[in-house]
């Protein structure tokens, strides 16, 4: 049998070999002396590793430290760094893993010097040639470390850099922060180095550079001074520098690889040097492992095994795991908006977009572009094809989600003021080397909106192209699927309308051009939407404005009676059935010169003949009896009457113009809401009824001269004006027409109560007779007519039995 000692590790983890020891094989004096001298080695061994090994902390032992200060030269901060740091540590950053973020940052800049300097100069990167990151961190130790091999710093330069700040820098920060300026982008003032004090009460960086032939070490605790000297150890970098932060307690869950990975993959992942993350890995390995040196060293004192004893050996030994440490690369992904468009594949696109925007859909559109001028930046935005279920629910509170990249590092996920609200649905990116947002925003709008606008162009010139084709092509596209018929823009309408229309109510800079996109339904349009631009050009020749109502749904507002004049004369309406198209036009106000019209409202104008002019002032004199008496009558209903709660308030009564069938229409002040509106605004949860009140506006209600009711009406109210028949159709008729219009009635007990009394007229009825209670039979004549129907079933049976 083989007996195997303990295995120490040294202080570097060099594994000290036990020496197998065969029973039996050689004198008890030299077993006593191999063990002796194996267990002498393990004991120093595992108390070297005691005393040494758990007092380095980043590279550096306890006698490094002690030379370290004794040798240190201490430096007091700026004033500006000390506020700067206490705005950091204290309110600045919400969310502490951005330290990492601005670390790297600050790690890819060097490393960009140093590629610029080894364009000039071959030499400069020397034996130190890969241009990249490495993060790792120690548990012991409680430390995260970002090492990279950039242009590195000389002492002044830590001195300079890390101590005190440039005007433009910290200074410029600081005054932004007086004014009330928003303070979560650092990257914008150049300061994110301090950062590193959000998580950590001590930072140490470690730096060497090609002009200064010593590495110094510069340290500090956030307590208004640092020290910087020359590191005892001598060059270990070659070049670049290493960040070590001793991690506060509050913060000692950043030592994981997987929450380190995370972070720099959100933040840096599409840096372009590499950045790897220091990862465990368990590796299988055989039992028993000897290298051939040691056999080689071990054959004067122990006897070699038999052959057939090794084959045993190798039939029993079994794979163990072994634990091992790789680098591996998180920023695997690359800033396609970089490259050029033709170079780029609508696979990659489509992937770029799924893996920004976690959609498992592909992207509807897309525009790559590069925006030039007074401010540059670079993007790529993604109009998707689904619009989310929530995405109206929280309009108020959604940001955009246009990631936003300052040097390809990410700035914001979520940026509330790089879109407008109503364009919270664009997914894609804004790479820039600076950070004025309020310029960028308005460019990136209007990059956004034209790229709508060829969207939307592209589908109606060819809907143009389509209404030009022969019959029989038009047969085989019917016969095609309406998903297949639906354009690019048809598809985003359909999921996006709203936004848009919120658009056009709440951006007045781009509402012109919003105003482009917007798409609706006509009395001639046979169901499908179309754009404004298009109704200009059907419209008639006299026509002056644009008129549209709303309501519902295009059934009802094609029964609409405001709508019959325009059926005669062939004019087209819009049809408003979305409860946000009426505040869009309203706002919008005119279009092309053009001023939208509301046919349910009053003083509606028609192109007229002299003839027709003067037909309408004659009617207009001949019904002014009825006019004026029929006024007296609501008015009256309505402020003292069955309705004076109802809250709708009498304008006038006069002939109409735009009935053709109808008996009679009410319609609302120009200014007034619609019936819609009205609807709309008492379905609020928070509404208040003074305003709606206010806000309804006075009521017009319109006659028709040609109809028989107003025809016989008027003939009654000349006879008597007090004939009561004539004052309850006169009631009805104005109820029914608000019912008609869209109008609600808040008691409709009035109405009802004479719609019954209408009925038992027709009935021939007396209306006012009243109500007696219906005879019922008694129990006992209702046996004795049973008996009785009994007894002559009984007779007649024995009649037809006798015959």
């Amino acid at each position: 049998s083989i007996v195997f000692l303990h295995e120490p590790r040294g202080e570097f983890g060099v594994q000290h070999r036990p020496l197998p020891v065969r029973e039996g094989t050689m004198s008890f004096s030299k077993r006593v002396s191999v063990l002796l001298t194996t267990l002498v080695l393990s004991f120093a061994a595992v108390a070297v590793s005691q005393d040494d090994g758990e007092k380095v902390v980043d590279g550096f032992s306890e006698a490094d430290r002690s030379a370290m200060a004794d040798t240190a030269e201490k430096h007091e901060f700026q004033t500006e760094v000390n506020r700067l740091m206490d705005i950091i540590i204290n309110s600045l950053y919400t969310d502490k893993q951005v330290f990492l973020r601005e670390l790297v940052s600050n790690a890819a800049d060097a490393l960009e010097k140093a590629r610029f300097h080894s364009v000039q100069d071959d030499s400069f990167l020397g034996d130190t040639k890969d241009l990249e990151v490495k993060i790792e961190y120690d548990a012991d130790g409680k430390t995260i470390s970002i090492t990279d091999t950039g242009i590195g710093m000389s002492k002044a330069d830590l001195i300079n850099n890390l101590g005190t700040v440039a005007k433009s820098g910290t200074t410029n920060f600081l005054e932004a922060m007086a004014e009330g300026s928003d303070t979560n982008l650092i990257g914008q003032f150049g300061v994110g180095f301090y950062s590193a004090f959000l998580v950590a009460d001590k930072v140490t960086v470690t730096s060497k550079c090609n002009d200064d032939p010593t590495q110094h070490v510069w340290e500090s605790s956030a307590d208004a001074s640092f020290t910087v000297v020359p590191d005892p150890r001598g060059n270990t970098l070659g070049r670049g520098s290493r960040v070590t932060l001793h991690l506060k307690e509050d913060a000692h869950d950043y030592l994981s690889e997987d929450k380190l990975k995370d972070a720099a993959k959100k933040y840096s992942q599409f840096i372009q040097f590499p950045i790897y993350v220091k990862v465990k890995k368990e590796v299988d390995v055989e039992a028993e492992e000897d290298d051939d040196d040691d056999d080689k060293e071990d054959e004067d004192d122990v006897e070699t095994k038999d052959d057939e004893e090794k084959e045993e050996e190798e039939k029993e030994s079994k794979p163990t795991k072994k634990t091992v440490y790789e680098w591996e690369q998180v920023n695997t992904q690359k800033a396609i908006w970089l490259r050029a468009k033709e170079d780029i594949t609508e696979e990659e696109y489509t992937e770029f977009y799924k893996s920004i925007s976690k959609d498992y859909l592909d992207p509807l559109a897309y525009t790559h572009f590069n925006a030039e001028g007074e401010i540059e930046f670079k993007s790529i935005l993604y109009l998707p094809k689904k619009a989310p279920f929530d995405m109206m629910d929280n309009y108020w509170t959604k940001r955009s989600e246009v990631k936003l990249f300052v040097r390809r590092v990410l700035v914001a996920e979520k940026f509330e003021e790089l879109l407008p609200r109503y364009l919270n649905f664009v997914r894609g990116v804004v790479d820039s080397d600076d950070l004025p947002w309020n310029i960028t925003s308005k460019k990136l709008v209007r990059k956004v909106l034209e790229f709508m606008q060829e969207l939307a162009k592209e589908e109606e010139s060819g809907d143009d192209e389509d209404e030009e084709a022969e019959g029989e092509e038009e047969k085989k596209e019917e016969k095609k699927d309406k998903s297949d018929e639906d354009g690019t823009w048809t598809k985003f309408w359909k999921e996006f309308n709203k936004n848009l229309k919120m658009g056009c109510y709440e951006d007045d800079s781009n509402r012109s051009k919003l105003s482009k996109l917007l798409r609706f339904a006509t009395t001639k349009s046979e169901g499908k939407e179309i754009s404004l631009d298009k109704y200009l050009d059907r419209m008639q020749e006299s026509q002056e404005s644009i008129y549209y109502m709303s309501g519902d749904s295009m059934e009802v507002m094609l029964k609409a009676p405001a709508l019959q004049i325009f059926k005669k004369k062939d004019i087209e309406v819009l049809m408003l059935s979305d409860h946000l198209d009426e505040p869009c036009l309203q706002k919008l106000a005119d279009y092309e010169g053009k001023k939208f019209v509301s046919i349910q409202k009053a003083d509606v104008k028609l192109d007229e003949t002299e003839e027709e002019k003067k037909r309408f002032t004659k009617i207009k004199d001949m019904y002014k009896p009825l006019t004026d008496w029929w006024k007296d009558s609501l008015t009256e209903l309505t402020e003292k009457g069955a309705m004076k709660d109802a809250g709708v308030k009498i304008e006038k009564v006069e002939v109409s113009k735009r009935l053709t069938e109808s008996p009679v229409v009410v319609v609302t002040s120009q200014f007034g809401y619609s019936a819609q509106q009205e609807r709309v605004m008492k379905a609020q949860a928070f509404q208040n009824k003074d305003q709606i009140s206010m806000m309804s506006g006075r009521k017009t209600l319109e006659v028709n001269p040609n109809h028989p009711v107003v025809v016989d009406l008027l003939s009654k109210v000349k006879a008597n004006k007090d004939d009561a028949a004539a004052k309850d159709t006169a009631a009805v008729l104005f109820q029914t027409a608000l019912i008609e219009s869209g109008y609600e009635i808040a008691d409709p007990s009035a109405l009802v109560s004479r719609v019954y009394r209408l009925m038992s007229k027709e009935l021939g009825v007396d209306p006012d007779a009243p109500l007696k209670e219906v005879e019922v039979p008694e129990d006992e004549e209702e046996e004795e007519e049973e008996e009785e129907e009994e007894a002559e079933e009984e007779k007649e049976d024995g009649a037809k039995e006798e015959l």
